[in-house]
């Protein structure tokens, strides 16, 4: 408990402060979320959550993604990776995820100078409150409990010089049948974590850090899947098939609500073509090789997110875009068509053609949000399975090496073998990330083809 006692140093404050914002009795209703006119949300009353404020992060940043089996998944933490690496390159932010199935922000603490601080990372994130909650109705002394592990860890990674996103727990879709849980409802456990992102919000105001908030976007987004795909109770679930661990679209929510908590734009590009004069223009990122006879040719060394898959499958990340403002807020790859006379035009953009109005053209349409299979599709695919085999071996590196015999008899030589052999899969990353050469043809429509 050693951590424990050198991150308390302000932990009684920020008890108090958590506790009251959270359950003070005399909050104006502005400072609330927003919610449905629905039964389903009359039982919560989530406090605001902070606006996400400015780019957190800086060049050459090194990202920790920290948390318990929801982040050994590594599913968000492959997202927010992947994305940082296609979507942000000039920032040349790495990334290494540390998470362990079953943990509290206590047993991170236990382990977070061996695991993680060894590494000096400058940005991390957070996402405790699911086993911290421990699966039963919220009760003040838990509560008390898990904000002075949580500040613990916080305030320890920002006496680090390491800034932080700090993350609440997620939601459950159901009683989770592997707990100890069955005689709570569901929504008994969600008012408990609600109450944990709650005490959040206090804890990052009381640090200094950002809040990410995990529960309630997960929460409204349970609620819109089920409403849009789902033909039984269970049959759409955004917390997972077992209530717990998500599928593909609940870790896209996920990774949409961390990605925002650091303050990112969303531009990815914006490509402006002028049929009138025939020219076109790029900004930073996407260089145009040609434009002739309504078809630009650009050579991009910025991807769009690619989120692949059906709209109504709980299991992809297409289908969780669609809850959330991912492309709209996060990834805005921009066409913006000027003197355009036909009334209507095709796009051809890869494999897949679209039909806008001149005046959507004038506006600018999100290629990225439109096209689902387009020519970024593969080159990012192959960084994201290189994302994904470096995240697979950096959990056998903490949780078989770090943890064994042999590193307690030589630590030293078990990180310098393990990252000796982590070195050429974080390199296969950046050679995955190769300049993209598309074509983009813009044909009017004639009338008659209505």
């Amino acid at each position: 408990m050693n951590k424990f006692r050198q991150g308390c140093h302000f932990h009684a404050a920020i008890i108090a402060i958590a506790v009251s914002q959270a359950f003070s009795a005399a909050v104006w209703a502005a400072d609330y979320e927003s919610k449905p006119d629905d039964p389903y949300f009359m039982k919560f009353n989530p406090r605001k959550a902070p606006e996400p404020g400015p780019l957190l992060l800086k060049a050459g940043d090194r990202l920790a993604i920290i948390g318990d089996s929801i982040t050994e998944q590594k599913m968000y933490s492959r997202i927010i990776e992947t994305y940082l690496t296609a979507c942000v390159p000039e920032l040349k932010i790495t990334a290494r995820q540390f998470g362990w199935g079953g943990e509290t922000a206590e047993g991170f603490l236990r382990r977070m100078t061996n695991d993680c601080l060894r590494f000096n990372p400058t940005i991390a994130t957070l996402c405790y409150g699911m086993n911290d909650h421990r699966y039963r109705p919220f009760d003040v002394e838990n509560g008390d409990w898990y904000v002075a592990r949580y500040s613990a860890v916080m305030s320890n990674l920002l006496a680090a010089n390491c800034r932080v996103v700090l993350g609440s727990p997620g939601c459950v879709g159901k009683v989770p049948a592997w707990t100890h849980s069955i005689p709570y409802t569901r929504d008994e456990l969600n008012i408990s974590l609600c109450a944990l992102r709650d005490l959040d919000i206090g804890i990052a105001n009381a640090g200094g850090a950002r809040f990410a908030d995990v529960f309630w976007p997960m929460f409204k987004a349970s609620y819109e899947g089920q409403k849009l795909y789902g033909t039984t109770n269970d049959s759409y679930m955004v917390s997972g098939q077992d209530g717990v661990h998500p599928g593909w679209a609940g870790h896209l929510v996920m990774a949409y609500s961390f990605l925002r908590a650091m303050g990112l734009g969303g531009d990815i590009g914006t490509l402006t073509v002028d049929l009138g004069a025939q020219t076109a223009t790029a900004t930073s990122g996407h260089m145009v090789e040609s434009f002739t006879n309504n078809q630009l040719t650009v050579v991009s060394t910025k991807y769009p997110f690619c989120a692949g898959g059906v709209t109504n499958s709980d299991n992809s990340l297409r289908s969780g875009a669609t809850l959330v403002p991912f492309f709209e807020e996060l990834s805005r790859f921009k066409l913006i068509v000027r003197q355009a006379p036909a009334a209507r035009y095709q796009v051809v953009w890869g494999n897949t053609t679209n039909v806008y109005t001149s005046a959507q053209l004038a506006s600018g349409v999100n290629l990225a949000a439109d096209f689902v299979d387009n020519p970024f599709c593969e080159p990012f695919h192959k960084v994201d399975e290189a994302v994904k085999a470096k995240q697979v071996y950096e959990t056998y590196q903490i949780k078989q090496v770090f943890h064994s015999k042999e590193a307690q008899t030589n630590m030293v030589a078990a990180v310098e073998k393990t990252e000796g052999e982590r070195s050429p899969l974080a390199a296969a990353i950046a050679a995955a990330m190769v300049p993209v050469r598309h074509t983009i043809t813009i044909l009017p429509l004639a009338e008659s083809s209505r």
